[in-house]
């Protein structure tokens, strides 16, 4: 149906041969009348038609669909999409723009653009022959719609008004603004394909490549696309191929095919200018937070970055393929550094591997001591059984195991924990309680751990519960703060939270002591390895069950320092330890915050007192010793095997031992214990002999009430227990 404007301006059929310039002068002659007399009447209506638009307005007002993530020093790392409307990159400046591509644009859209003031009559006239309206609009009537909605259509054609009012805003426009403004604002606003909005959202999406890199039939493509966006390849194509000849454009018809399909078939992909920071970028950036100056450093997240993937490149054959770095600034809390995975090269580069839970290993024992130490159960120089233990729980037995599966006997606190050592683990844990070590971690900041403290029983203190790098790594700074509790922060510009005392500053320093101290985890560790540094750092490592979790984590005077390798799958690595998994990375990481500056040993708190010691038996070596005031002592005694009083360990008196339906009989067996471990004595159960002498008896359970008993070479009951299996 032809528009209230066609019915009232358009001719009569074509007039041809001689004729057509004179019916197309006359043509012109009747538009301009009817323009201004419409000006005249309905002046005062159309008074108000569209904004007044200044060039530079426009590009101020201006904002990408994307947000940018700075850097503590205002470098961009992170560009992250926020705006799901329309997609629309950087403002292009003209310059900026391939010469093909404006030379594709005006032959298309507007050929007569240098020569009019906002309207082409010429273009207009043609119009009125032929009844396309649409191709009388010319760039600056269609920047005039994009820079104002109210002159958009609002089906598929305008009203009257709405032309009327487009083509009073474009002559203001053109008053105002340069041609090469009017061109600028236009690529950069006008939509080219689905939500691709101006030039570089376009070029960059279609072609993967910025404006300027744009040849002749790629601009061909994008000019032609403007005003047929939702045209089919084969459309597109023969639409294109008909402007060659005119343009002078060296492109083949084929060629032009081929990259219509590009541009018609493949999905767009918008690879973002600088991508270092995607998880920190998506905490910090939205619709109302388009810019946010970070507390990340540019330099340390990049160097991360490689190393991590360096490392895990080299820890390929032991089947690890996914890694996460956390650094913080002790003092403020400041995010320095955040690799969630290893980007490209990880398994699974959307997953924060920082936040995800995964099982702590031996990464807590700094806590369990940190508390059996506060509350003065034992001191650095106490001295711990490393020999094997069965523990009894609700659901049966408990035997923990060292790492390396050798048992060293009596042992200091300090060797203990510097060798992370497990059994002397799971003891200080009965002493604390699990309760309090519960509470503590709580404290700490360890949300993860959302089941009750019986859930885990006697192995939280080898790291059964599942963790957080986050969570950990801030637990780590506290202890580098002397005990002192704060949130992390991102952003330069967040206020600092308030801090709170949660571990005792005087057992803090011994356990940093512990943990600096290479000398102590040489058993375990070695003197030199990954754990070694030049310059003072307090670092532990840990290894969950089934070795599915590495951890290296420590700490300087001035940064913290976390790291985790595995697998986000959960499959387990080969062959990979402490030192040789995570410690490698976090060592770089080290190293280079250190690259420029050492790290400056923490002095003791007053409360502290160091203290020679010595150990009888030859348990450990005469050192100087830190101490909690009031609880030093030059001279430890451990209980040998001789003083030590004979007594059946496991079973415990009342010990209900349940059999498993799913297990075949054959396999299942009870270890039975007594102690001193060096000492023969030969077991009864029900007063009948089993012949065995050692410590340990692995017994076959059978339904029903039992005594196990342990006799002396005269056959002397020594100790005895009553027991149950169902």
């Amino acid at each position: 149906m032809p528009t209230a404007l066609e019915k009232r301006v358009h001719p009569l059929p074509p007039v041809r041969g001689k004729w057509r310039s004179v019916a197309l002068a006359g043509t012109m002659v009747v538009l301009l009348a009817v323009f201004f007399v419409y000006q005249y009447f309905f002046g005062a209506m159309l008074s108000s038609a569209g904004t007044i638009h200044t060039f530079q307005g426009i590009r101020a007002a201006y904002k990408k669909s994307d947000a940018m993530l700075l850097d503590r020093n205002s470098e961009l790392i992170h560009e992250l999409r926020v705006n799901k409307q329309g997609r629309y990159l950087n403002w292009t400046p003209l310059q900026d723009v391939s010469p093909a591509l404006i030379k594709a644009l005006i032959q298309i859209e507007d050929r007569r653009f240098y020569g009019h003031s906002g309207i082409d009559l010429y273009s207009t006239a043609g119009v009125l022959l032929t009844g396309n309206l649409r191709g009388a609009s010319t760039i600056t009537m269609q920047l005039a719609s994009l820079l104002d909605k109210k002159l958009r259509p609002t089906g598929t054609k305008r009203s009257l008004i709405q032309k009327w009012q487009q083509i009073r805003t474009a002559l203001s426009i053109e008053k105002t603004w340069s041609k090469a403004q009017i061109l600028e604002a236009y690529l950069n606003l006008v939509t080219f394909r689905g939500e691709l909005q101006g030039i570089d959202a376009a070029s960059r999406g279609i072609f993967d490549k910025a404006p300027g890199g744009l040849n002749e039939g790629e601009s061909l493509i994008l000019a032609t696309l403007i005003s047929a966006p939702n045209a089919s390849d084969s459309s597109l194509a023969k639409r294109a191929c008909r402007w060659t000849k005119t343009l002078a454009y060296n492109t083949s018809c084929e060629k032009i095919s081929q990259l219509a399909q590009e541009a018609s078939r493949s999905p767009y992909h918008i690879r973002p200018a600088v991508a270092l920071a995607p998880h920190v970028a998506k905490r910090l950036l939205s619709k109302d937070s388009l810019k946010v100056v970070s507390t990340i450093d540019a330099g340390l997240q990049r160097f991360v970055m490689e190393s991590l993937n360096h490392h895990l490149r080299l820890l390929s054959n032991k089947n690890v393929r996914d890694g996460a770095v956390l650094i913080v600034e002790n003092k403020t809390g400041d995010v320095l550094a955040y690799a969630g995975n290893s980007g490209s090269a990880s398994s699974a580069p959307h997953v924060d591997g920082i936040l995800t839970r995964r099982q702590a290993g031996s990464s807590l024992k700094p806590f369990l001591y940190e508390l059996a130490i506060e509350k003065r159960l034992l001191t650095a120089a106490s001295i711990l059984d490393d020999t094997p233990v069965t523990l009894p729980t609700s659901s049966g037995v408990y035997v923990p195991k060292n790492y390396d599966n050798i048992y060293r006997g009596p042992v200091s606190v300090r060797t203990a924990l510097s060798s992370s050592l497990n059994v002397p683990a799971v003891r200080t844990l009965q002493l604390v309680s699990l309760t309090a070590f519960f509470d503590r971690l709580k404290l700490l900041g360890f949300d993860s751990i959302t089941k009750e403290a019986e859930f885990y029983g006697f192995s939280l203190a080898l790291g059964s519960a599942d963790i957080t790098l986050y969570e950990l790594v801030n637990a780590y700074r506290t202890l580098a703060n002397a005990g002192i509790y704060s949130p992390l922060r991102f952003a330069l510009n967040e206020p600092p939270q308030p801090a709170r005392r949660v571990l005792h500053r005087e057992a803090v320093f011994i356990v940093s002591s512990i943990l600096s101290d290479r000398g102590s985890r040489a058993a375990t560790f070695g003197l030199e390895s990954p754990l070694s540094t030049r310059y003072w750092s307090a670092v532990k490592t840990g290894t969950s069950k089934d070795m599915r979790d590495n951890w290296c984590i420590g700490y300087s005077d001035t940064y913290t320092v976390g790291v985790w390798v595995g697998n986000f799958s959960g499959e387990p690595m080969r062959d990979v330890s402490g030192i040789t998994g995570a410690a490698p990375v976090w060592l770089d990481a080290m190293n280079y915050l250190h690259r420029f500056s050492s790290s400056i040993k923490p002095q003791a708190p007053p409360g502290v007192v160091s203290m020679r010691v010595s150990f009888d038996n030859n348990v450990d070596s005469d050192r100087t010793e830190w101490f909690i005031r009031e609880t030093e002592t030059p001279y430890v005694v451990s209980l040998s095997p001789e003083k030590e009083q004979p007594r059946i360990v496991y079973p415990v008196e009342g010990t209900i031992i349940s059999i498993d339906p799913d297990i075949p009989q054959d396999n299942q067996l009870a270890a039975f214990r007594f102690k001193p471990a060096a000492a023969k004595y030969e077991w009864l159960i029900n007063g009948a002999r089993t012949g065995k002498t050692d410590s340990l008896l692995w017994w076959r359970p059978q339904r029903g009430g039992f005594v196990a008993a342990i006799t002396d070479k005269n056959n002397t009951v020594i100790d005895s227990v009553n027991f149950q299996v169902r």
